[in-house]
């Protein structure tokens, strides 16, 4: 036989430690994922959504109203970045456009601001200031005579 030294009792006190220590980590990582959650939270996209269900299917109507025009749009930026759209109808750029545009920033870090736009080269619309570095939202209201289309698009 060879001589063990005794095993030390588990008293009240280890399980006092370990249920502290437990929950020490349990609340630190809570009040650590809530308070990121909370710093990068960037608002609602509707503040009622039971108001904005009465609208829908006046969206629903417009949506068809729009996708009729068969309109094909295209946005990029170039390379000073400045917004180029193009907007065609059976291959042709349309012409005589009249461009409104809010650009924002996705998840609703900086307030809405007015973009400007002027004819380019070849049927394209260039918007007149560029767009700082980053990710945005671009939502557009593009109009050729009576006909309407709006559009949304994300810009990196």
């Amino acid at each position: 036989m060879t001589d063990r030294p005794a095993a030390k009792a588990f008293t009240g006190w280890h399980m006092t430690a370990i249920l502290v220590a437990f929950f020490a980590v349990v609340m630190t990582v809570n009040f650590t994922m809530a308070r990121l959650a909370s710093s990068t939270f960037g608002g609602t996209v509707v503040d009622n959504s039971y108001v904005a269900s009465q609208h829908y299917n006046e969206w629903l109507k417009r949506a068809d109203a729009q996708d009729r025009l068969a309109w094909n749009e295209t946005v990029s930026l170039d390379p000073a970045r400045h917004v180029l759209l193009t907007v065609r109808k059976n291959d042709k750029p349309l012409g005589d456009l009249v461009v409104s545009a809010t650009v924002s920033h996705p998840v609703g870090r900086t307030a809405p601001a007015a973009l400007q736009f002027e004819p380019a080269a070849s049927g394209v619309m260039r918007s007149v200031e560029p767009l700082a570095l980053g990710r945005w939202r671009l939502d557009l209201i593009v109009r050729h005579s009576v006909e309407e289309a709006r559009y949304r698009k994300d810009v990196q």
